[in-house]
């Protein structure tokens, strides 16, 4: 800021050559050129004069962005890298500015009116309109902590600027007092050119409403075909994870019914081993009474034979 001061000097110094080219009596062919030279250096004079007399409430680095004048959708950077981003206070106006500046050249020199508003559209992403520039200003942030700072300010500003409005047509009202007219004819001229004025103000403070909300419904209508256009391969890639989770869904269900099946058979198998086992233990008891019973049988024939003998 203190080198775009000291460069002031050196800038109206070209506006002085400029100014004694122009007062020349012969004009040149290269008239209009030191002409759009001095318009240029004055603008540029201008700003920075107000630059000097302004003071930083706020400052934080972002990615600067306006909307393409041609197609009203698409954002176009203004520099490579982020820039520093300033709120500014101009006490002897009492006016607000939003101003970033690359080397020389103003990015953003916005004037905050009550009527304008900071959108989030992402986590690190705002904008806002400036009916006055004709345009779309967009901030791009390293962080969403730096957005929230960002547009808590901007409301803080924006606030500070409406109570400034009120209280500079109160100073209005309080230093001119309404004149002790007794002309009932001329009382009534400036009371309908009172509220003639009044009406237009009120309409052009819509109006600059209106195109306000306008860029911000055309830069929503960008960001949301940007955001289609981003997440239609994302889309497509959903369905096709739906589609694969429905099949694995049913597989699960298949396998749930065939476990269930494998639990029913081996429960059966248990079942008819628990009774093959029992059948067996049936069969060896009867073994082991009939190996008693040809026992006692063979004893039996052995004591006849011996009977018979003696006989």
């Amino acid at each position: 800021m203190h080198g775009l001061c000291m460069s002031l000097g050196r800038k109206r110094h070209v506006e002085g050559e400029a100014l004694s080219v122009l007062k020349s009596p012969t004009p040149s062919p290269s008239h209009s050129l030191v002409r759009s030279a001095k318009s240029q250096t004055l603008q540029e004079g201008e700003l920075v004069q107000r630059q000097c007399r302004e003071q930083p409430i706020f400052s934080t680095r972002a990615h600067v962005f306006q909307i393409d004048p041609a197609t009203k959708r698409n954002w176009i950077p203004a520099s490579k890298h982020a820039l520093t981003v300033s709120y500014f206070y101009d006490a002897t106006r009492n006016v607000y500015r939003i101003i970033s500046v690359g080397g020389t050249k103003a990015i953003i020199n916005s004037t905050i009116t009550p009527n304008m508003t900071f959108t989030k559209t992402s986590q690190k992403f705002g904008q806002w309109a400036d009916s006055r520039a004709n345009t779309v200003y967009g901030l791009g942030f390293a962080s969403e902590q730096h957005l929230s700072q960002f547009a808590e300010k901007f409301q803080e500003v924006k606030e500070a600027a409406r109570l400034a409005r009120e209280k500079s047509q109160d100073k209005t009202e309080l230093t001119n007092p309404a004149l002790n007219i007794t002309s009932h004819q001329v009382a009534e001229l400036e009371l309908q050119k009172a509220h003639d004025s009044s009406s237009e103000g009120s309409k052009e403070e819509l109006n600059q409403t209106l195109e306000e909300l306008e860029l911000l419904i055309k830069a929503k209508d960008e960001e949301i075909q940007q955001l289609k256009s981003q997440k239609s391969g994302q889309w497509e890639a959903e369905g096709e994870r739906e589609e694969m989770l429905q099949k694995l869904q049913e597989l699960e269900g298949r396998n749930a019914e065939l476990e269930r099946r494998v639990h029913v058979a081996e429960q059966t198998l248990a079942e008819q081993l628990a009774e093959r086992e029992k059948m067996q233990g049936e069969v060896t008891r009867v073994g082991e009474l009939m190996d008693v019973k040809i026992f006692e049988l063979s004893e039996l024939r052995r004591g006849l034979a011996k009977l018979v003998e003696s006989n």
